[in-house]
């Protein structure tokens, strides 16, 4: 019997360890630009909120700051998983988010008309902020096994439907009429990129209006309210169009610097309502002005781009069609937000993300930016295309 030569013993080390060299190789891949970029944006966020408090880390800058030190912690561990073991996790995580969408309708906690919350250990969750999310995942999967050639045939796309209106439904029940929108933009965003052609579309866009008069019938009262108070909040401005009157005040009273921070009159005076959730843009912009509003606006518009731009770069059909829901998804958050403070369309409760004081929304988010960072680490994987190897 031999004895290993040293350079057989020292390759069968080098080997051993190889798992180790391959979490640090794919930590060097992770774009930490990036990453600096949502580090910016939730020291916005930070910021806008310990002003929402009065000048002060507590009740919402504080327990913040800590949910994003976990957020980011789940990110960089999400970036680490390929994408064999993602498309592994997305049947079981869409399932969990339809349970707990089923649980809340069940026994969710009741708040401003709505029933969108469950206790789970001790814990508020919002499910359909985490249904985004797992449907983004399952779409992808299942789309990154059906060829573009063949999306041409419509049975292919009537699982993918199933899976996009059984969230859609469950969140309108509840009733959340923003967050039900931007599932079915992910959705519908998803169903292009993966290959939906064109005559496709048409043919689903024929009976939108006639489906728009239907859904309009069977709204509660207080969205129909919303819809009536958007076109004519001065008709009642102590009630219905309160708040984004005040809204409008707010973004109008900061002028192209500003009021100065600590000292916005109505975020300070209480005159904002929901001024750490909803309406936190309209904070900074009263105490920013228009110069620092076009400044968060412009670094919101930066990390879609970045997301795009990772679509893009994915070399596999599984990582572009997640990088785009994903995508999509934080896009479709800060337009209906700064759509609804500004009064382009009706109130919806739609946080600003990273920015809004909110624990479902914040993790949500950076659930997603991890999903995102893992597409980036392996981008040059051809999973599920010419090989099942991922990188």
């Amino acid at each position: 019997m031999t004895t290993p030569a040293p350079a057989g013993r020292f390759r069968k080390r080098l080997l051993r360890a190889e798992p180790s060299f391959r979490i640090f190789s794919k930590l060097w891949q992770v774009s930490w630009l990036y990453v600096l970029l949502i580090c910016a944006l939730a020291g916005v966020g930070y910021v806008a909120l310990y002003s929402a408090g009065g000048g002060s880390a507590r009740p919402f800058a504080g327990p913040q700051a800590m949910r994003f030190g976990f957020g980011v912690v789940t990110m960089i561990t999400l970036a680490m998983l390929p994408p064999r073991i993602l498309t592994k996790l997305a049947i079981p995580l869409y399932g969990m988010s339809i349970i707990l969408l089923v649980a809340v309708l069940r026994m969710g906690h009741v708040g401003k008309g709505a029933e969108r919350w469950i206790m789970l250990a001790g814990t508020q969750v919002q499910p359909s902020e985490y249904a985004k999310v797992a449907l983004a995942l399952m779409l992808a999967t299942w789309f990154a096994r059906v060829p573009y050639a063949k999306m041409g045939n419509p049975l292919r796309l009537i699982v993918p439907a199933i899976l996009v209106l059984i969230p859609v439904g469950l969140v309108l029940k509840e009733p959340n009429l923003g967050t039900a929108v931007i599932i079915g933009g992910i959705g519908a965003s998803m169903f292009f990129a993966a290959g939906m052609r064109l005559w496709q579309i048409a043919l689903l866009a024929i009976p939108v209006p006639f489906l728009l008069k239907l859904a309009y019938a069977h709204l509660h009262d207080y969205q129909k309210a919303r819809i009536t108070t958007f076109l004519h909040p001065e008709n009642d401005p102590l009630g219905a169009g309160y708040n984004i009157i005040q809204s409008k005040i707010a973004l109008g009273s900061g002028g192209m610097w500003g009021q100065g921070y600590l000292h916005g009159t109505q975020g300070q005076l209480n005159f904002l309502p929901e001024k750490q959730t909803d309406f936190i843009f309209t904070t900074i912009a009263e105490e920013w002005g228009y110069a620092g509003g076009v400044a968060v606006i412009g670094l919101l518009l930066v990390l879609i781009l970045g997301g795009m731009m990772m679509a893009i770069r994915s070399r596999n059909r599984f990582g572009r069609l997640l990088a785009l829901g994903i995508s999509v998804n934080f896009f479709l958050y800060c337009l209906v937000n700064l759509s609804m403070v500004m009064g382009a369309i009706p109130v919806g409760g739609v946080p600003l993300p990273l920015v809004s004081y909110g624990g479902s929304a914040m993790l949500n988010v950076m659930i997603g930016f991890g999903l995102l960072m893992s597409v980036w680490v392996h981008r040059n994987s051809r999973y599920g295309e010419e090989t099942d190897e991922d990188a």
